[in-house]
């Protein structure tokens, strides 16, 4: 397909525009032979697992299978809540009501643990709590959205507002949505300069960082520690520790059949005029919508750019070819964006889980936390470090999240390669047409 004129700027890059400011770091330093705990994946889940466990005296090396910050922690969004996640994406349908209160009390203590994480170590992440909006797609999602707000309200104390349509300008204008709900209590950071503080904060407590060496299998020895196979040596491992999230597969043993990487697509604009972004967002808050396709959107931590994510169609494609797709999902948004160009497209995995929930815990002698469900910035982070707790054996209380009822992705023969996604994301892509077609009418 022909790039539409204009769309893709002349310093147009597939690198995220976080690593403008933040790239990701090479450490091909030699893996040591052995060490207390190995922490697979350099994600926010490990870097918070192993800053913790460094603290405490554990001798603990990160490995990665690429550079370090090259995954999905430096590819998000970079959005920040606590339980929203839970209520709005309907995980808590499936539990019961004891459970849903620790779980959304554990999903409010992550996005405290990450505001403290932040502030007490002073680590350089752009952090802005400007709140969230969520806008309804068609008129029947603003009730359904009111609902959820009621429902976080209770149970996370967060504050909500409704916004009708004919308020929808004070916080963007757009007439694309039907009114929404706004959630001051939710904000954003940069991935980025996050991850890279994270990195700096777990070598200074002790932790050796490792870049490109994949795990290619774990077994058991018999004094108890595990060989760790890896692209770049063994190691012997007395515990190994899984934060791999989306990019999970065979080497963990049993977690690549019970997540599924998604891909979702951002783009970010070029600089726009302060008074556009003044309009398009005048509160600098983060914003998403009620679809099942899913878009999000937000100001770069500067202000200065929009940037863009969903899925650009049912199939995974050259990041080239989804910038202009996302361009022309985003003027449907923002019809006063034409003419402004695509400097930056990317991509990255999201870890699904089958029941929405993210788990953490042992299964056959690995340790992970995994499955962030679109929700990862602040979640991860906790469950890496409430992983480290668990091994030092210093958690007040279990967490919610870890569950020994973990289960597998409800398909059959998956193996971990997601061949049934262009079907379910077509689908979603269908209902969320028929849905705005017939609010039409």
């Amino acid at each position: 397909m022909a790039e539409p004129t204009g769309v893709l700027a002349p310093n147009f890059t597939t690198d995220p525009y976080w690593w403008d400011a933040a790239p990701p770091e090479t450490a091909r330093d030699p893996l040591p032979e052995e060490t207390d705990i190995l922490v697979v994946g350099s994600g926010y889940c490990g870097l918070s697992a192993a800053a913790e466990l460094a603290r405490n005296g554990v001798d603990v090396t990160v490995v990665d299978a690429e550079e370090l910050g090259a995954g999905a922690s430096t590819r998000s969004g970079g959005m920040v809540s606590s339980g929203q996640k839970l209520v709005i994406g309907g995980a808590i349908k499936g539990v019961d009501a004891a459970r849903m209160e620790r779980l959304l009390e554990d999903s409010l203590s992550s996005y405290e643990h990450l505001k403290s994480l932040i502030r007490e170590k002073e680590l350089d992440a752009d952090l802005g709590v400007f709140g969230r909006y969520f806008g309804a797609h068609v008129p029947g999602h603003y009730d359904r959205l009111r609902r959820h707000g009621e429902l976080l309200a209770k149970h996370t104390g967060v504050t909500v507002h409704e916004i009708p349509k004919s308020r929808q300008h004070e916080i963007t204008k757009t007439d694309f949505y039907h009114g929404g709900i706004v959630i001051d209590d939710y904000g954003g950071l940069h991935p980025a300069k996050y991850h890279r503080a994270l990195r700096r904060l777990a070598q200074a407590n002790g932790a050796k960082l490792r870049s490109h060496a994949p795990v290619l299998k774990v077994g058991p020895l018999a004094n108890g520690f595990h060989a760790v196979e890896t692209g770049r040596g063994m190691v012997r491992a007395r515990h190994v520790f899984f934060g791999t999230n989306g990019y999970s597969d065979k080497a963990s043993g049993f977690l690549h059949k019970r997540i599924v990487g998604v891909r979702s697509y951002q783009i970010a604009t070029e600089p726009l005029p302060p008074e556009l972004m003044a309009e398009i967002n005048p509160g600098r808050r983060m914003i998403t919508d009620s679809k099942r396709e899913l878009i999000y959107t937000r100001p770069s931590p500067d202000g200065t750019r929009i940037l863009f994510g969903s899925r650009p169609g049912m199939l995974n494609v050259p990041e080239r070819e989804a910038a202009p797709r996302l361009h022309a999902m985003m003027l449907k948004v923002w019809p006063q964006l034409a003419g402004y160009k695509v400097t930056h497209c990317w991509s990255g995995k999201v870890g699904m889980t089958a029941d929405k929930i993210a788990h953490m815990g042992k299964l056959g002698g690995i340790d992970f936390a995994v499955g962030c469900n679109g929700n990862g910035v602040a979640l991860m982070t906790y469950l890496g470090h409430q992983s480290a707790l668990k091994l030092l054996g210093k958690q007040n209380r279990r967490s919610a999240f870890d569950d020994p009822a973990f289960p597998e992705i409800p398909v059959p023969l998956y193996d971990g390669r997601p061949w049934f996604l262009p079907i379910v994301s077509g689908w979603y892509h269908l209902q969320d047409a028929i849905d705005r077609r017939l609010a039409r009418f």
